[in-house]
């Protein structure tokens, strides 16, 4: 399935990344061969295949809860960058 160069740089738009130009026709090409796998799930017979459903009442196997060893607040942030020591500080990403 064909691809254009223009849906790419919009996908990396809504994406929030900023691609070269060498990085869009590589994406371009990339995308086309996923898309075509896709394609080929068209020619598959599902004639009599019943849709799968949800599972409600089914039990979840779960792992026991088990308190181990972590780290300490100060260890955890003794690299990071821009922290004030109490906490992790990261750049706003929601604009008012």
């Amino acid at each position: 399935m064909p691809i254009s160069k223009e849906q790419v740089k919009h996908i990396a738009g809504l994406a929030h990344l900023k691609l070269t130009s060498r990085e869009v026709s590589r994406y371009t090409k990339e995308l086309a061969l996923i898309l075509d796998y896709f394609d080929q799930l068209k020619v598959v017979d599902t004639e009599g295949v019943e849709p799968e459903k949800e599972r409600v009442g089914e039990a979840l196997i779960l792992r026991e809860d088990k308190v181990g060893s972590s780290l300490t607040q100060t260890s955890a942030l003794a690299n990071a960058s821009g922290g004030n020591g109490e906490y992790f500080s990261v750049p706003r990403v929601i604009d008012k």
